[in-house]
């Protein structure tokens, strides 16, 4: 079953892709997608792994798809409408295409014509297969307002016509950070999954960085795609080190820096310089930091103060609220924990960091640092309530028994029984 999971994984998002450039709606191909990985839970486990998986898949998938045509012509007359728009909308076939029909999907689910809050939530939903309530964290929404903004996306493809095919030259400025953030997005949920048992998803993380070369090799002169590369690759390359055998949170102070890959950082450090060898943009500015933490040969020695000039770059170019929440934790590495709880705290009230589990553990553990242990309990349970995985939350229970065992060690005033 893990050989069959592994195959799942691998193939679903191309399968996706192929089936919605296909029939060109997106509803019908994620049906279709799912009735093919039933039917090959029932078939595999008897008959074994196919020598070519995802062309089995991909066969039995147009089938179905075929098959709920026949019975729906209405829909079928639809759908040929779309795929007439379709065949008209593709490029020569001398045109230098995506090496993927993933991309190509990426480009449409990032197109002008949709929502930008959209855009990137289909993706997620569609190409990386996370379910809804996980995208809903990654964009820092209620699941409720996810799921509709996911069936919006998909009416307006649909509706619009909007071809699946790649994006012209002259129309690539305007879709590619749409692009770039769904890659980001996607590597934020392997790097801290929103839920489950696992602080990591591997498998996530992974195929973003697979992706992200993909584009790179397509545009490596854009130097935002360079910087999103780098960035993915310096954070991940210290994957190993980032949970113990248990599978409990090690702290970055706490990490056994030999265990970093050393390849992707030499491989990071060498794109950060590409990325920044213009006008600098968001991914390559926080490529730069990342390389800074990757560098330093312990935490001790981590250059604060080059890291919070950084922030205050990449504070002008994306005046975001979890930037503001990364820059505070900065300057208290660089000023002291009061410093850094005078910035949280004036953060209280950002609507996105109200139920953002990683505001709640910083202002938490700040307030550790200063010694205020009843309000320190107080801002740890509520870090509790937020987190998503279960490694988030034995590691705040841990803060929670470290404070409670303290409280318990220290001597009661005269006079107190």
């Amino acid at each position: 079953m893990d050989q069959i999971a592994e195959v799942f994984r691998e193939e679903r998002g191309r399968l996706l892709a192929g089936l919605a450039r296909r029939f060109g709606d997106l509803d019908l191909a994620e049906e279709v997608t799912s009735d093919a990985i039933e039917a090959a839970l029932v078939r595999w486990p008897v008959d074994g792994v196919p020598p070519n998986p995802g062309g089995w898949l991909m066969t039995t998938a147009r089938r179905k798809a075929v098959d709920r045509l026949r019975r729906d012509q209405v829909y079928a007359a639809k759908l040929a409408i779309l795929q007439v728009d379709a065949d008209r909308a593709e490029p020569p076939a001398t045109r230098n295409e995506l090496p993927d029909e993933r991309l190509q999907l990426f480009f449409t689910c990032a197109h002008p014509a949709l929502a930008a809050e959209d855009r990137g939530a289909l993706t997620l939903r569609c190409l990386a297969g996370l379910t809804t309530p996980e995208v809903a964290r990654a964009f820092l929404v209620p699941a409720a307002t996810m799921a509709k903004r996911i069936v919006r996306a998909k009416r307006k493809i649909r509706e619009a016509r909007i071809p699946f095919r790649v994006p012209d030259p002259d129309e690539l400025p305007g879709r590619l950070p749409g692009v770039l953030q769904v890659i980001s997005s996607v590597f934020t949920e392997g790097y801290a999954a929103s839920s489950g048992p696992y602080l990591q998803r591997l498998d996530l993380a992974e195929e973003a960085i697979r992706l992200g070369r993909i584009l790179h090799r397509l545009l490596p002169d854009e130097r935002e795609v360079t910087g999103l590369l780098a960035l993915m690759l310096l954070v991940h390359a210290r994957r190993d080190a980032r949970t113990g055998p248990d599978g409990s949170i090690v702290l970055l102070e706490d990490q056994d820096r030999r265990r970093w890959d050393r390849a992707l950082i030499i491989e990071g450090r060498e794109l950060v310089l590409l990325a920044l060898s213009g006008p600098a943009g968001p991914y390559g500015v926080q490529a730069a930091i990342a390389a800074l933490h990757d560098e330093a040969p312990d935490f001790a020695g981590t250059d604060w103060s080059q890291i919070v000039r950084l922030y205050n770059v990449l504070r002008e170019l994306d005046p975001s609220p979890v930037i503001a929440l990364n820059r505070a934790a900065a300057i208290a590495m660089r000023d002291g924990a009061e410093a850094g709880l005078a910035l949280l705290d004036e953060l209280a009230d950002e609507p996105r960091l109200r139920d953002y589990h990683p505001y709640a553990l910083a202002r938490a553990d700040l307030v550790h640092r200063l010694g205020r242990l009843p309000e320190a309990t107080t801002a740890y349970e509520r870090a509790l309530a937020l987190a998503g995985s279960e490694p988030e939350r034995e590691h705040v229970r841990r803060r929670l028994r470290a404070i409670a065992s303290r409280a318990h060690c220290q001597p009661r005033p005269p006079g107190e029984a």
